[in-house]
């Protein structure tokens, strides 16, 4: 399964070099992830409600080259692994499909308590 979502570089994710700050980049995959989530039909106030909400558990991330100011990017984000306690997720961002930075994502379900949790059974079949 893969999503797309679209990013618009503005001057506020810039540095003093013009580039896009190292640290927006996860700005950008987090978002191009509440959407996927969204999309796939996962409400995730309704999931706190019932007492278990997301977290990332790690994060790898490289970067390749710079995205700069007015920009249009993508972040793709793919599901490379799920099993019933987590997510794995590869998110690229990409610009005119060059990619710029890629993240493995992994992302777990947790309880009110911060203990782990299975992750919700329409997750899991989405991503099988």
């Amino acid at each position: 399964m893969s999503h797309e979502f679209p990013v618009r570089v503005y001057y506020e994710d810039t540095d003093l070099a013009g580039f896009v700050y190292y640290a927006n980049y996860f700005k950008f995959i987090e978002r191009a992830r509440s959407e996927w989530v969204r999309e796939i039909g996962i409400d995730q106030v309704a999931m706190k409600a019932e007492g278990i909400v997301f977290a990332v558990r790690r994060v790898e991330a490289d970067y390749f080259m710079p995205a700069n100011y007015d920009d249009a990017l993508i972040v793709r984000t793919v599901t490379e692994k799920a099993t019933g306690a987590r997510l794995v997720l590869r998110q690229t961002v990409l610009r005119d499909d060059a990619p710029l930075f890629e993240a493995l994502v992994t992302i777990v379900a947790i309880g009110a308590n911060g203990a782990a949790a299975r992750l919700p059974a329409n997750i899991r079949r989405a991503n099988s």
